[in-house]
């Protein structure tokens, strides 16, 4: 059975050479030895650096999805309620992130944008068939009137996950108001909401 303490130090490892150094300039081997463990032990928990990668991902988001995975089940909370809450956790894990990769060493743009990518890719994946089902039972109760709620989720998660994390496409304050105001008003009148009442949204 694998070794919790090993698999953590293994991330924990990848997590602090990437406040330094860019992805493509570490190997497995750097990770190893900053994880006080032999390259073969590794690769006894992942087969290689991207699949370290990507399970850093999951543990960052770990939390604000087990979030969102108890809130489907509350259906005695209205679901764009829910849809707000779930952003907020997500928008509180983005900015953790974003801290880390700040530092004075950080590494350069494009690495930046590819590993904000892999974050994006693996929230808006995780997150979809959660909303959808926020929305579908939105529907059932006559709160949301639409027809495609797979397509409604995914059209929320690619806004506002691009927009709130504010590294792939930059934008200043004002903007990220105007764009998260569009998405409100579109959601009103494609959900058949009265204007306005989506409004708590923009706490997100």
């Amino acid at each position: 059975m694998p070794n919790d303490t090993k698999y953590t130090k293994i991330l924990d490892a990848l997590q602090t050479l990437l406040e330094a150094k860019d992805i493509r300039n570490i190997s497995v081997s750097e990770i190893a030895r900053a994880a006080d463990m032999g390259k073969g032990s590794l690769y006894y928990y992942f087969p290689s650096k991207e699949a370290i990668l990507e399970a850093l991902v999951e543990r960052d988001y770990a939390q604000p999805l087990h979030t969102a995975k108890n809130l489907a089940s509350r259906t005695d909370i209205p679901p764009f309620t829910r849809m707000a809450m779930i952003f907020q956790a997500c928008r509180n894990s983005s900015a953790q992130f974003r801290a880390r990769r700040n530092a004075p060493a950080s590494a350069s743009a494009p690495e930046q944008a590819f590993i904000h990518q892999k974050y994006l890719t693996y929230l808006i994946m995780e997150l979809k068939p959660v909303l959808t089902d926020i929305i579908r039972q939105g529907i059932d109760t006559g709160e949301i009137h639409f027809d495609r709620p797979a397509a409604l989720a995914e059209i929320v998660l690619v806004v506002l996950a691009v927009k709130l994390d504010n590294a792939l496409v930059p934008s200043t304050p004002e903007e990220t108001e105007d764009t998260i105001l569009g998405l409100i008003s579109l959601l009103e009148k494609g959900t058949e909401n009265p204007a306005g009442s989506l409004n708590f949204l923009r706490a997100i």
